[in-house]
């Protein structure tokens, strides 16, 4: 029998809110420069989102977590991923990306800016101390 407390699946949710919203990136920039309608890409959007919320709620329900040592790892991959994501964003920006599909984009790049931190620093912490 394993004394390790049972892990809720944070990486498989993690992928899956990035594969929503890599999906509604590709259907905005599909149809760039022209009009674009954000109804299905703000659908995964949304569906992203929750994803994200479920994550972070789950995992935050788990006892005896080695919080330290995931917030000492996700701090820094949020400032290495937060800096990739106002790059891109730069780049929406000087593409004269506007409306609707900005506000989507830009959304989008927040839950990835969020996401990937958390789901490094999950991986470091999931390991017993004892095996590292």
């Amino acid at each position: 029998m394993s004394t390790e407390p049972r892990l809720p699946p944070v990486t498989q949710l993690g992928m899956l809110s990035l594969a929503l919203i890599v999906a509604a990136g590709i259907d905005l920039s599909a149809h760039l420069p022209r009009e674009v309608g954000i109804t299905v890409p703000g659908i995964l959007l949304g569906l992203s989102a929750a994803v994200l919320v479920i994550n972070l709620l789950t995992l935050a329900r788990v006892p005896d977590f080695a919080w330290d040592r995931f917030f000492g790892v996700a701090r820094w991959a949020l400032a290495g991923w937060g800096t990739v994501a106002a790059l891109i964003e730069y780049v929406f920006l000087q593409n004269h990306t506007h409306g609707g599909a900005l506000i989507v984009l830009s959304l989008s790049l927040i839950i990835f800016a969020v996401h990937v931190p958390m789901l490094i620093g999950f991986t470091v912490a999931r390991v017993p101390v004892a095996a590292v």
